[in-house]
């Protein structure tokens, strides 16, 4: 079975920063997009940062200038740098990634880890 288990979540000062890790583990033969995606309370859950196999990256509006998300393939870990932070970046947020898990198959399926809080504080 894959696990995704995320990190680095807390308590933080409007401005301050975070950073969150995502470790994939288990069965994986190969890893597509790694992703970030996080719910504030009462609102959908919402696609914060996407980072390809080959390392190319797309953000959302709300949060570019200020996150960085990375991945180490050999580690298979994915991270989101978080900088700046503002109160409305306060959520729970998920790694996500779509692993294929053997090589004798192409069939590739989405994972979830548990998420990690982070609340800033105004």
């Amino acid at each position: 079975q894959v696990q995704l288990v995320e990190s680095g979540g807390g308590l933080v000062q409007s401005g301050g920063s975070l950073r969150l890790s995502c470790a994939a583990s288990g069965i994986i033969f190969s890893i597509n997009d790694m992703n970030w995606y996080r719910q504030a309370p009462g609102k959908q859950r919402e696609l914060v940062a996407t980072i390809s196999s080959d390392g190319s990256t797309n953000y959302a509006d709300s949060v570019k200038g200020r996150f960085t998300i990375s991945r180490d393939n050999a580690k298979k870990m994915v991270n989101l740098q978080m900088n700046s932070l503002k109160f409305e970046d306060t959520g729970i947020y998920y790694c996500n990634a779509l692993i294929r898990p053997h090589s004798f198959t192409n069939r590739w399926s989405p994972f979830w880890g548990q998420g990690t809080q982070v609340t800033v504080s105004s």
